[in-house]
């Protein structure tokens, strides 16, 4: 069997997406995916990028194994894990560039998964949820908050007093949204993400918070 034929790594500057043999022993596979990145670790000096997966669906302790072997063999700084059949690739690429500018610290807290009912996060600085916010869940930062699902529960950005955090999601229709001390009239707000298509961001303007699209 051809090694190199078994992974594939394709990159953009704004992402990397890993095709994997889908009948391959996984092993084998990462055996060769370590290879290929130690070869090729001269050219991903200090990068952030999204990471994507093709040809064979994978479990969270296989994702997590190829993320140990990025992280061992290159400066990749892998900002989020993007799902190989979702179509808001703006919007990842938007929050790469907000990495890259350094508008996310580099001491956020990334949370992989749905919250769920009742349940709350917090952080003291930048959020990123790999994931939706559903109804009754609650996310509260006091830096900024990027939900990279859909957006139905409570979120606080900036809960220190913080005016100039922003909350971004693909889906924004919250049951609550503040940010700093100023909270946001949920009827305009609905209003607001009816007429704006794709991903979103909430920004202060003002006393007032508004809604822009993510990408252009």
């Amino acid at each position: 069997m051809c090694m190199d034929r078994l992974v594939t790594i394709r990159s953009s500057r704004y992402g990397l997406d890993i095709g994997l043999d889908p009948d391959a022993d996984m092993e084998l596979l990462l055996g060769a995916l370590d290879g290929k990145f130690r070869d090729a670790s001269r050219f991903f000096k200090n990068a952030k990028m999204a990471l994507s997966f093709s040809g064979r669906r994978l479990s969270r302790s296989e994702e997590d194994e190829i993320l140990k072997i990025i992280e061992r063999n290159t400066q990749i700084d892998v900002v989020c894990i993007v799902e190989q059949e979702d179509d808001g690739g703006l919007a990842y690429r938007s929050i790469v560039e907000q990495a890259e500018a350094g508008a996310l610290k580099d001491d956020g807290v990334f949370y992989r998964g749905t919250l769920g009912r009742r349940q709350v996060l917090e952080s003291d600085t930048d959020l990123v949820i790999l994931g939706d916010v559903e109804p009754d869940a609650k996310a509260v930062a006091k830096g900024s908050i990027v939900i990279m699902g859909s957006l139905y529960g409570s979120v606080h950005a900036g809960s220190d007093g913080n005016r100039s955090a922003f909350i971004a999601a693909l889906f924004l229709q919250p049951k609550e949204l503040r940010i700093g001390d100023i909270e946001a009239n949920r009827h305009i707000i609905y209003q607001e993400s009816l007429s704006i298509p794709g991903p979103k961001i909430a920004v202060v303007d003002g006393s007032r918070i508004y809604l822009d699209p993510l990408v252009d």
